[in-house]
């Protein structure tokens, strides 16, 4: 008699099944942790070329792009073969000055994969109030840029990744724009000048300065737009030695490592590319030569960047909803806001090892555990 065949199927609550999954979830999690790796080997000092690897184009209203009214006259710096979609930055210049101040930024942001957009004002004397208002103007060009149907840019920015920088009362105006939209990713400010101390945000700034800049002392405007923002928000000061007022209006600064720093912070929290935090940690601002103080108060692993000394792994950050963590045993924790006030306390255990912040509007958050404080970020 003709024996029939049969399929060797496994239950679905087989302990074989759960074996199989087992295997695939950590051989999954172990080639997403060596292609991580592996493009964090990319990222180096020496990656921090000027140019960088990308060629550039260019884009002003004659080609079509929007005329904002709170500003005059623009340029777009775009890459040509990069890979979108694309972070964007916009950059005013100081009192008195023209784009052309600036202009070396755009085409060095732009060959490393960052749109930038450099404006004019409607008016060389206007102060730093103006000039956050004209920054935040020359973001909703980006945004309309993306649904330009005639732009090369078309449907290749991504419009929730804008940073704003300035020079001078332009980076005063930039640390404004930051306090009037907590939607920007990043501040650059370049040796600001701000007499308004309102710098209440939670919007990640770099600040540099000039040791001897005698128009923006750094003692009397970047230390103090520095102390002036919360501590709870991520920032830098770095002032250059020997540095006068226009030590940063190039990515050529400080024999080079403005542009390496300005490019690595963006990196870092515009395109969110976690490769770049210690690199900016553990080598440029690290004791550099070029430097007369440095000020900073974030370090990786508050950003969720995983070290063999963590404790605790966590993912995903950003997140929706739940972050879910690792922890093999129970770790008390407390949920703070960018203000600082506590929003929620509890425990993590092996069996219940989610926070859900799905209640919590989108935003950063700040995890405190006896240990470490985690930075989480909600998004929409």
């Amino acid at each position: 008699m003709r024996r029939k065949k049969t399929l060797n199927l496994i239950a679905p609550n087989h302990p074989m099944k759960n074996t199989y999954l087992i295997l695939l979830l950590t051989l999954i999690s172990l080639l997403a942790s060596t292609t991580v790796s592996a493009q964090c080997e990319s990222v180096t000092v020496e990656s921090l070329t000027n140019p960088g690897p990308y060629e550039v184009a260019t884009l002003t209203e004659s080609d079509g792009i929007r005329n904002g009214p709170d500003y005059t006259g623009a340029t777009i710096y775009y890459p040509t073969n990069g890979t979108a979609p694309f972070a964007s930055i916009a950059i005013v210049p100081g009192f008195t000055a023209l784009p052309s101040s600036v202009e070396e930024w755009g085409p060095f942001y732009a060959s490393h994969g960052i749109v930038a957009i450099i404006i004019g004002t409607n008016s060389l004397i206007d102060f730093p109030e103006v000039r956050a208002n004209a920054l935040l103007d020359a973001l909703e060009t980006i945004k309309q840029e993306n649904t330009r149907t005639t732009s090369p840019l078309e449907g290749a920015l991504n419009t929730n990744k804008l940073a704003v920088s300035g020079w001078s009362m332009g980076g005063g105006g930039a640390q404004r724009a930051a306090v009037l939209d907590n939607t920007i990713s990043a501040v650059v400010a370049l040796c600001p000048y701000l007499n308004n101390s309102a710098l209440n945000h939670n919007v990640p700034v770099l600040i540099f300065s000039g040791e001897e800049d005698t128009v923006a002392p750094p003692s009397e405007q970047a230390d103090v737009h520095y102390s002036n923002t919360p501590n709870t928000t991520d920032k830098v000061l770095f002032e250059v030695a020997n540095g006068n007022h226009y030590v940063a209006n190039t990515p050529n600064g400080g024999d080079g490592i403005v542009g390496q720093i300005a490019l690595s912070w963006l990196k870092l929290y515009l395109e969110e590319k976690e490769c770049y935090c210690p690199l900016l940690t553990d080598n440029l601002l690290l004791n550099p030569s070029a430097a007369s103080n440095v000020i900073q108060n974030f370090e990786c692993e508050a950003l969720g960047i995983d070290t063999p000394k963590q404790a605790i792994a966590f993912y995903p950050n950003p997140t929706k909803n739940t972050i879910t963590f690792n922890n093999t045993e129970m770790v008390l924790f407390e949920l703070f806001s960018p203000l600082g006030q506590s929003l929620l306390k509890g425990q993590l255990t092996k069996e219940n090892n989610q926070i859900d912040l799905t209640r919590f509007p989108t935003g950063i958050y700040y995890l405190r555990t006896k240990n470490r404080t985690m930075k989480l970020m909600k998004v929409d």
